[in-house]
């Protein structure tokens, strides 16, 4: 059964949710021989799509979500398309570059694999990353974690694990490149950062259920220790599997 969590707040995620650094796509773009064709499943609002459309003469990003397209960065060089991860209508040996921004835990993996099998060229790439919890100071790290955990915590999808655990419960059936570190640095104001706290399924699964918003508490806890309007900076871990297909 296909997920979709995010097509009713589509505009939020696009507005608040957190850009890939460089050194990420640099650090992938030094294994791809070939730059004609990416396809980047999961597109969202296109912010991956968006970076390889500057590299690659032609980028095919796929979404199950027309709510998120809608809002999805243009570019000529750019086409989307409805199509769930794992059955897609592209043509057999077709990409040079596959990303994953964020989303794998949503898929069926195994069924992906054989997708990404059939439509990547001999010796493509596929990059599939994410990012973990992000991190501002001790004083409201800490209710960030109360409230990740404990507040919305139990509205998080199960697979929610799988990010948590930077992936390494999954498998990947192809020859696997070692990957550094990276991270992922904003600078944020408390607005900005409520946006992404908005953003997240845990936090729209518990308004939906509780008609109210488990925000409020928290904002006034955070107004305490972070003045509205004032900028600070917020750093996100990021995690990549990167791997060589082969046939």
């Amino acid at each position: 059964m296909k997920k979709d969590l995010f097509s009713d707040h589509a505009s939020i995620y696009a507005a608040f949710r957190p850009t890939y650094p460089d050194a990420l796509y640099e650090f992938i773009f030094k294994h791809n021989a070939s730059k004609t064709k990416a396809w980047d499943c999961a597109t969202g609002n296109g912010q991956v799509a968006s970076y390889l459309a500057h590299h690659f003469k032609e980028v095919k990003a796929s979404d199950i979500s027309q709510q998120q397209l809608d809002n999805a960065v243009k570019a000529t060089n750019i086409f989307y398309s409805i199509s769930p991860a794992e059955k897609t209508p592209f043509p057999d040996s077709e990409f040079d570059l596959i990303t994953v921004g964020q989303a794998l835990h949503w898929f069926s993996v195994n069924d992906f694999f054989n997708e990404v099998k059939r439509v990547g060229k001999q010796d493509a790439m596929l990059a599939v990353w994410g990012y973990t919890l992000c991190s501002v100071n001790p004083e409201i790290d800490i209710l960030f974690s109360d409230y990740y955990t404990n507040i919305v915590g139990p509205y998080w999808d199960s697979a929610r694990k799988l990010i948590e655990n930077e992936y390494r419960d999954i498998e990947f059936p192809f020859e696997e490149i070692p990957s550094p570190k990276f991270e992922i640095q904003v600078s944020w104001t408390l607005e900005h950062y409520e946006g992404y706290l908005r953003s997240w399924s845990a936090t729209q699964k518990y308004i939906k259920a509780n008609d109210t918003d488990p925000l409020v508490t928290l904002l006034e806890k955070l107004k305490l220790l972070w003045k509205p309007g004032t900028a600070r900076s917020a750093t996100f871990p990021v995690f990549l599997r990167l791997c060589k297909i082969t046939k």
